[in-house]
């Protein structure tokens, strides 16, 4: 299957999103059966039949040689146009629920990858960065000097291909910009000035397994491991974008498009009345300025221009991460059981930082302890904040 023309694709998925479905009659049939008389015999048969056959199918191709593969690039191609055809959404959700149990972090090796690790291997590292681009070959042998750390998820029927890969920095304490940890002719710090491992890139390299968990599993797992190997270290945190917070100020700051958008500050989560009056007064504030004012090199030196930012940095990360159209960095870090720890003016200046979050950039901190603790809260709309963010608002 894996040598089909493209335009050959979209056949197939119709196909296996019109008949490849269980049968209705059967399938009520059976949950009458089940409903009349709960057991195991009854469960099993209403399982069975409920079950699309397509799922055997799939099953069937992932023992052949290379078939598991197979299954992740069809699935990539299917993403592709599942906009347009949301008939194939039945599909997808079968191949989704295949692939979180074939990709389950309990299945996966985590390997390090270092300057002496395969070149094709570090060739795809170099092509999937996808937070801080790698700039060439001096670039990573930067990143993977003996202060820095780059972890990646590995299956065992793709054992050459980096499922996602994490970049960490080892520092002296929490840091606020980004510049100094990518910079290629940075000086490596010593061993003994270890005490903050900072994860400050984690990207994805196969798009067929979106939805996948994968990314908290492995933060998690280099935590433990660092742990162990530096027992030094003292602080696990992250350095973030921010790359929802340009585009909802935009909408924010012009006041006919939040309230048609129904995006306005009075539909935040949790924020207390005074705090909105204060997030309002600093929109009134920006509404002189342009976006690509907001943007420039001379709003980074600018400290009350840089204040109202890190307030409406703050609104934005508090009230609208547990609500649709959140960060998504925010989300992935916040429902992962880390705090909000720290706001960072100025904290990446690239033309990609500027654009997305106007310089912003914030700390996630990892208490290892209180993990599962700050995840629960998560789930039930409470965000972990310090106390310093928190008193932005």
């Amino acid at each position: 299957m894996g040598a089909l023309p493209a335009d050959a694709w979209p056949a197939v998925f119709d196909k296996l999103a019109a008949d490849f479905n269980p049968e209705p009659a059967a399938v009520l049939q059976a949950a009458q059966a089940y409903a009349d008389a709960p057991g195991t015999e009854t469960l099993r048969r209403l399982t069975e039949l409920g079950e699309p056959p397509r799922q055997e199918l799939f099953r069937r191709l992932n023992r052949a040689p290379g078939g598991t593969g197979t299954l992740v690039r069809m699935r990539r191609r299917l993403l592709d146009g599942l906009a347009s055809h949301p008939d194939w959404r039945m599909v997808d959700a079968d191949l989704l629920h295949l692939l979180s149990s074939w990709f389950n972090p309990g299945f996966l090796e985590m390997r390090q990858v270092d300057w002496h690790s395969p070149a094709h291997l570090l060739e795809q590292i170099i092509h999937h960065e996808a937070v801080h681009a790698i700039d060439g070959w001096d670039d990573l042998r930067r990143r993977l000097l003996p202060d820095r750390r780059l972890f990646a998820f590995f299956h065992p029927q793709l054992p050459d291909e980096p499922l996602i890969f994490v970049e960490i920095a080892l520092l002296p304490d929490m840091p606020d910009a980004i510049a100094p940890l990518i910079g290629k002719r940075s000086e490596a710090m010593p061993p003994n000035s270890f005490k903050a491992a900072v994860f400050y890139s984690i990207s994805n390299c196969e798009p067929g397994l979106r939805g996948v968990s994968l990314g908290n599993f492995l933060i998690k797992r280099v935590a433990e491991h660092l742990r162990r190997e530096l027992p030094r270290l003292k602080l696990f945190c992250t350095l973030s974008p921010i790359p929802g917070f340009a585009a909802w100020l935009q909408r924010m700051r012009t006041a006919e498009d939040a309230a048609a958008a129904g995006t306005g500050l009075d539909r935040l989560a949790g924020l207390k009345p005074a705090q909105r009056t204060r997030a309002a007064e600093a929109l009134d504030r920006l509404r002189h300025h342009t976006p690509a004012g907001l943007a420039s090199p001379a709003a980074l030196e600018d400290q009350t221009l840089q204040a109202d930012l890190r307030r409406l940095a703050a609104v934005y990360l508090i009230g609208q991460t547990p609500l649709p159209g959140g960060d998504p960095v925010a989300r992935f870090h916040l429902d992962n059981g880390a705090r909000l720890e720290r706001l960072n003016p100025g904290g990446d200046r690239s033309a990609k930082g500027l654009k997305q979050s106007h310089g912003m950039m914030v700390n996630y901190l990892y208490d290892l302890d209180r993990i599962e603790e700050h995840h629960e809260a998560f789930t039930q709309g409470e965000i972990a904040t310090a106390r310093a963010v928190g008193g932005l608002l």
